[in-house]
């Protein structure tokens, strides 16, 4: 966690923004996390000792700092991670009973197959292809 908080705390003093108790409590919260969280999520592993409307802040100044990533799932809910600067390239396994969303990391050899193929519709397209996020959608263990 020392080197992930050395990492944001440059990012933020850089924008002229302070990491304040509560936006470190986040972050480590978000850090634990095996997978991008909800709001609501978030506040549980918190275990209340951060006000939700200072949550609610605090996410919202580490995702326009680009310290955090927020992406709306299939149900237009708000889960935040950590950004790939910090995190690493990764996609997700997103339950679409309970909504758990678990990071993945796929090999080398996979990841150039899934770059390939966004690559052959792109260029089909005449899109530029800057990145891209890859969620598969099922069910979880505990759903099935």
């Amino acid at each position: 966690m020392q080197h992930l908080e050395q990492a944001v705390q440059q990012r933020l003093s850089s924008e002229g923004i302070r990491l304040t108790r509560g936006r470190r409590a986040t972050l480590q919260a978000i850090a634990d996390a095996d997978g991008p969280r909800t709001t609501a999520e978030i506040q549980a592993d918190l275990s209340d000792t951060i006000p939700l409307s200072s949550l609610y802040r605090s996410l919202s100044v580490l995702a326009a700092a680009g310290v955090l990533s927020a992406q709306h799932d299939a149900e237009g809910i708000m889960r935040f991670e950590l950004s790939e600067w910090l995190a690493g390239h990764h996609h997700h396994l997103v339950c679409m009973s309970c909504g758990t969303a678990v990071d993945i990391v796929p090999n080398t050899e996979q990841e150039r197959a899934i770059e390939q193929l966004i690559e052959q519709m792109a260029v089909a397209s005449g899109f530029a292809v800057t990145g891209h996020r890859f969620e598969i959608e099922g069910r979880c263990v505990s759903c099935r």
